[in-house]
């Protein structure tokens, strides 16, 4: 899989995580859909995405010269 769907996948999946858990538990999971949207815009602007450095030490990606968060140095 490449890095890049693996990451939209992650955050995909922790927008809908949030959701579910702010109706089911707390209104407050809503701050997970939050997090997960600042770190998205961050990214696009700084070029620095946490989740592909912790997908990349899990090893989602191998062979890939680059990933959606590579500023193309």
């Amino acid at each position: 899989m490449k890095l890049e769907n693996a990451i939209r996948i992650l955050a995909g999946s922790l927008v809908l995580l949030s959701l579910a858990l702010s109706q089911l538990v707390s209104p407050w999971w809503l701050l997970l859909a939050a997090f997960v949207g600042v770190n998205l815009i961050q990214s696009a602007f700084t070029g620095f995405c946490p989740a592909e450095n912790i997908l990349r030490r899990l090893g989602v990606g191998r062979g890939e010269s680059r990933g959606c968060c590579d500023t193309g140095s």
